[in-house]
């Protein structure tokens, strides 16, 4: 499904990714993980489109070469919308909802570029299934959610955009252990149901717990990649960078 080949971005001078190559096949659950600087969120950005947008107070877009191929189709010059179009939704880090309007105006925001109303309105209700509390807070301000229903909000959102490959960048920041397990398990169950996963972690232990293959991103470049069994033998692997 997805092909990232060869990937260079430069950002504000300096290499964020090296070379980086990675692939996700349709109906995988695919992890990344690395410390803090090593290029993860930057990966998603790429693959989404979002990296290439001029963001406020920068003057520079990051530059970008190789090649990013999703269902066939090459996607690294595509703007984000277009990317969202094709069926790759981008779940950002820190959750970021539109922080003036409430709960239900964020999910339907998330259904923005979508005609079919009642695949919106059964979406809806699927969300509202994974996450109960977003329906108790429906009309209620997103500013005024915890961290934890923000979180809930931001995957809720990106499911009523009907993806195909569902970017999810360190959905477990700053939660608490209860509540990363919720997260965790609502996710699982959103690849159950059929979409392709490629999530993005700090927390190692999350992701050798879910992801079927796992990407370790060190200093913008791929330092190794296997199944959790393939890394967990390795003693090196597990001191040097699963940190285990």
């Amino acid at each position: 499904m997805l092909e990232v080949k060869d990937v260079v971005v430069h950002y504000d001078g300096a290499i964020a990714l090296n070379r980086v190559n990675l692939r996700v096949e349709e109906g995988e659950f695919v992890g990344v993980v690395g410390p803090n600087g090593a290029g993860k969120t930057t990966l998603l950005r790429a693959i989404s489109g979002v990296l290439m947008e001029v963001e406020p107070g920068k003057k520079e877009r990051p530059s970008l070469s190789g090649t990013i191929t999703f269902d066939g189709e090459r996607i690294e010059k595509l703007d984000a919308w277009e990317t969202v179009k094709m069926g790759i939704i981008h779940c950002p880090e820190r959750r970021r909802p539109f922080s003036e309007m409430t709960t239900l105006e964020n999910l339907e925001m998330g259904a923005y570029l979508r005609k079919d109303k009642e695949g919106i309105k059964k979406d809806l209700e699927w969300v509202y299934k994974l996450f109960p509390v977003l329906e108790e807070r429906a009309k209620q301000m997103s500013q005024t959610l915890s961290g934890g229903e923000q979180q809930m909000l931001a995957i809720g959102r990106a499911l009523m955009g009907k993806p195909k490959l569902l970017l999810i960048d360190e959905p477990s920041l700053g939660l608490a252990p209860m509540l990363k397990e919720t997260v965790l398990e609502c996710i699982k169950e959103i690849w159950g149901s059929g979409v392709t996963i490629l999530l993005v972690e700090q927390d190692v232990a999350i992701t050798l717990d879910s992801a079927q293959r796992i990407y370790v991103l060190a200093h913008g470049r791929i330092a190794i990649e296997g199944t959790r069994e393939e890394l967990m033998k390795d003693r090196d692997v597990r001191e040097v960078y699963l940190g285990l």
